[in-house]
């Protein structure tokens, strides 16, 4: 008998996309406007050199210098330059840098740049110097090596951003991330082109900012954790050095229960407060009916402008369940005096005097999209977490806007769900000045589930494929190759401190009490977290003080082996290759077998007994593919009993555990359904 072909409904149709001129051997991200590859290959050896030519100030100096060093790390070549400065040209120059002058760390700054690499110099152009900053990441990404030793390879490259706003907001309230952790993620920022880093500073969890004027803010709202502010201003320099932006976020007037401890006649509802240790959305909400409060606010806005120099402030905005507002009757009597018809005036009326306590200090105001309202100027800034109708509609009346809905990265997606939203897709109906008021979109790192143990593998390589959609054109989006490149990107992006990588088998080694986790790793990479907030909602109750070191912990956002797999399979079923089968059977036999080792740690670590049985059933269901793989190669029929235990087994696989789900189980499943099924017992 032949063989079957498979069900129509296995087939998956091959993707096509265009690449521009991106070469698939380059590993570059984002991927450059333009780009094309000449023959020949520009040697690195021992005399490699930079020389900065035109009008440039020590940021690019330093900048330089801090690339050449990150090249001998990458290559362990002992080159004799060591600071590369003004007074010091090379004769013989390997890679030569001009620009026409220092640029602003500043909206709508110029960032393009040219690249030109022969098999005799590298010139990178620039108009100033945070472009040829851009370029040198550039240069990094396209070293390459052969028999001979390292080169990089002859292209020509004419490079700028898509859009001007390309930020990572990074939550230091729910879980307060120290100095160093900002620090290597400003690194990690600068070397896939994104330049605003928002730091969300205040919350119902902690008020993360000293503050001179109201000591108490900082005093009693943090439980010690806060940014001095030599520490801001030490942030604010090591970022501008890399040519980004620090823009401040100050959540008004709801998640405002760290500002209440110390200062409770902000609040809308009489106290005592203390610090709040649950998740979610909170009832404490600032008086928007008293002159106090505006004089308080703009006591502390004076500190704070003075404080960071972006243009911009956040100023937050959203959730604000109003509870406290309708318990009041002095404020229901404010509205009723004012002529106010909902809650949403009030706040209106309130975002309209904080926009000008901004404007008497010269910032720009910038809310969720729970301030778009008609009231508020076209000065303002819409920061749409809800979804691409508030961006377009603010587009369209004429206020600039940008995008975070879709880039929740806490929310543990994959970076394929990342990369294909675009701030504006092909069919957005927009005019062309419209369109011009989408600055461009925000990856945001809520940190409910995080510790700085962890916030890295939560942000990373994920955030670089965000950071692509947000550089390059639109036309970049071929998923597959996006995922190619993410692989040597996410091992460089380690090279500058971030521990997305090696903190996984720290935190295996911490649960299993042992060095040898490999059997647990086995188990790890097969599975992600559950996905949205549903971990919120499974098992344990959540505090800020909770644990955040399990299994569900260690685990990756988007697993490599998962959808390693994912294609394997997919690819033998499109085009029956029985090449592939030994690689399938590999997995399949590495999952079925590796519970019984499991099973001997788990005994001897408690902590891992929530994973035992989900570990169990991975092996179940691997043995049934490779089973119905089995019978797919001898032609021979199996029962329909052999099939009903395959899907009770399937269905009980995907109860997540220990709030972690099996990432290859769809894989796995489309392997066991292609057993011929026999029609009955006899």
């Amino acid at each position: 008998m032949m063989k079957r072909f498979f069900p129509v409904f296995f087939l998956i149709s091959s993707v096509s996309f265009l690449y521009g001129q991106m070469d698939k051997n380059l590993n570059v991200m984002p991927v450059p406007a333009e780009l094309v590859v000449s023959e020949g290959k520009f040697r690195v050896d021992t005399t490699f050199t930079i020389s900065v030519m035109g009008e440039a100030d020590k940021r690019l100096y330093r900048e330089a210098t801090r690339m050449l060093r990150r090249l001998d790390g990458r290559t362990g070549l002992f080159f004799k330059q060591d600071v590369i400065s003004a007074d010091r040209p090379e004769e013989g120059t390997s890679l030569i840098i001009k620009c026409n002058r220092p640029g602003e760390v500043r909206l709508h700054e110029d960032e393009s740049y040219s690249l030109r690499i022969t098999a005799t110099e590298i010139r990178l152009d620039a108009e100033c110097d945070i472009g040829a900053i851009r370029g040198l990441e550039t240069l990094l990404q396209l070293l390459h090596t052969d028999e001979i030793g390292y080169f990089f390879p002859a292209v020509a490259i004419k490079d700028q951003p898509r859009f001007p706003w390309r930020g990572l907001l990074i939550d230091v309230c729910r879980h307060f991330m120290p100095v160093g952790v900002i620090k290597r993620n400003i690194d990690a920022m600068a070397a896939v082109k994104l330049n605003v880093l928002h730091l969300h500073l205040t919350e119902d969890q902690g008020f993360r900012i000293e503050s001179k004027t109201f000591p108490k803010l900082h005093q009693l709202g943090s439980d010690g954790f806060y940014f001095t502010h030599a520490q801001i201003k030490d942030i604010i320099a090591y970022a501008d050095q890399r040519g980004i932006r620090v823009m401040p976020e100050f959540d008004m007037p709801g998640h405002t229960t760290s500002w209440f401890v110390g200062y409770p006649e902000l609040a809308s509802a009489p106290g005592p407060y203390s610090i709040e240790r649950t998740w979610g959305i909170q009832d404490p909400v600032m008086d928007p009916t008293r002159e106090k409060t505006y004089e308080f606010l703009d006591a502390f806005f004076k500190e704070m402008t003075a404080l960071f120099p972006d243009e911009y402030l956040h100023i937050g905005g959203d959730e604000n369940n109003g509870k406290h507002w309708s318990a009041s009757e002095d404020i229901q009597e404010f509205m009723r005096a004012n002529n106010f018809s909902d809650q949403h005036d009030l706040q209106s009326y309130f975002n309209q005097r904080v926009l000008a306590l901004l404007s008497k200090y010269g910032k720009k105001m910038v809310g969720w999209d729970e301030i778009f309202q008609p009231e508020l100027p076209k000065s303002i800034v819409i920061h749409s977490w809800r979804g691409k109708k508030a961006l377009v509609e603010a587009a369209k009346q004429g206020y600039q806007s940008i995008l975070s809905n879709g880039y929740y990265i806490d929310l543990i997606h994959s970076a394929e769900k990342h990369y294909l939203n675009d701030p504006l897709p092909e069919d957005t109906e927009l005019s062309d000045d419209e369109k011009k008021n989408i600055l461009g979109g925000e990856a945001t790192m809520w940190a409910e589930m995080i510790t700085e143990g962890t916030i890295d593998s939560r942000i990373w390589p994920r955030t670089a494929a965000i950071a692509e959609r947000l550089w390059s054109p639109r036309n970049i989006d071929g998923v597959d190759d996006m995922y190619r490149r993410l692989e040597s990107v996410s091992i460089h992006l380690e090279e500058l401190g971030l521990t997305h990588i090696k903190n996984i088998n720290m935190l295996l080694r911490r649960l299993a009490q042992q060095y040898d986790v490999s059997t647990l790793r086995i188990f790890v990479d097969a599975v992600e977290p559950v996905k949205g907030y549903t971990r919120h909602h499974q098992g344990v109750r959540y505090y800020s003080y909770s644990p955040l070191t399990r299994v569900v912990d260690a685990a990756q956002p988007d697993s490599r082996v998962g959808r390693r797999f994912s294609r394997l399979v997919d690819r033998f079923i499109r085009e029956q290759d029985l090449n592939l089968i030994d690689e399938m059977r590999y997995w399949l036999e590495l999952w079925y077998g590796n519970h019984s080792y499991l099973f001997q740690i788990i005994r001897k670590a408690p902590v891992l007994e929530e994973i035992e049985s989900l570990s169990y059933d991975l092996s179940l269901v691997s043995r049934f593919a490779l089973e119905s793989l089995d019978a797919w190669e001898a032609n021979v029929t199996l029962s329909p009993s052999w099939y009903q235990h395959a899907a009770k087994a399937l269905e009980t696989a995907r109860e997540p555990r220990g709030q972690v789900e099996l990432v290859v189980l769809d894989s796995i499943k489309k392997l066991i359904m292609m057993a011929n099924i026999g029609e009955n017992e006899n």
